[in-house]
């Protein structure tokens, strides 16, 4: 089965009136369909200008990347906005949710864009809630009313809502204590065991320690089991993306 995420070759370089800064370093990254990975690695090592590439937030300088088959490297920032939208779920460490609504109308949003019915946003919200694990009772409540683990599920029942087969977690845990962030993590494995491929970024070797997988990356290369790729071919800076 091909993998759902596929990386050859990635560069990533930015341009600005300083010069270049040459971010990622032909990066070689699979993750199988089902597959629960977490990338790890300190501030500044470029995890997260690799997140945003994964996520189709950004585009790569230089490489290829296939997203379930698609490759996104040259998609124009419309098209990326589309395959997002319908291959991707987004989890973030500060939560991202709307204090003046409801829990249930927080996960009912993502919805409301798609142009989903109204009669169908209520039953696909109250199924995405469930499958991360809160319970009924908290549906009526406010986002304030809620404790940090509560308000974690309630964004990854967000990013589940419309079905994606991909979970992009960004520090998921960073907010929350050891336990609230061990039940979270039992919330993302509860997922890939249902089917769900899961890719969380994170600076916490223990919190990667509870992935299928863990990668690392230093100084814009990625290491695979203690090695990095060898002699990585040179980019032409300032050449075409």
């Amino acid at each position: 089965m091909r993998p759902v995420i596929e990386m050859h070759g990635i560069h990533r370089i930015f341009e600005s009136e300083a010069g270049f800064a040459h971010v990622l370093h032909h990066i070689d990254f699979t993750v199988s369909r089902g597959e629960f990975v977490a990338i790890t690695g300190p501030s500044g090592s470029g995890k997260s200008t690799l997140m945003n590439i994964i996520g189709c937030l950004d585009t790569p300088t230089a490489g290829t990347y296939r997203l379930a088959g698609l490759d996104v490297s040259a998609l124009t920032d419309d098209e990326l906005s589309e395959v997002r939208a319908e291959t991707i779920g987004f989890v973030f460490q500060s939560f991202n949710l709307l204090p003046r609504l409801t829990v249930l109308e927080n996960v009912m949003l993502p919805l409301a864009y798609t142009g989903a019915p109204r009669a169908r946003r209520e039953p696909r919200a109250v199924a995405a809630l469930r499958a991360a694990g809160l319970g009924v009772d908290h549906y009526d409540h406010r986002v304030s009313e809620l404790s940090g683990g509560q308000m974690q599920r309630v964004a990854i029942a967000r990013a589940l809502v419309n079905d994606p087969p991909i979970l992009l977690a960004d520090e998921p845990t960073g907010n929350l204590d050891t336990r609230t962030g061990a039940l979270v993590l039992d919330t993302f494995r509860a997922l890939r065991d249902a089917g769900k491929t899961i890719v969380l970024i994170t600076h916490d070797p223990g919190v990667a320690a509870a992935a299928d997988r863990a990668v690392s990356i230093r100084d814009g290369r990625l290491y695979h089991e203690n090695a990095a790729v060898p002699n990585p071919p040179a980019v032409l800076l300032g050449g075409p993306r």
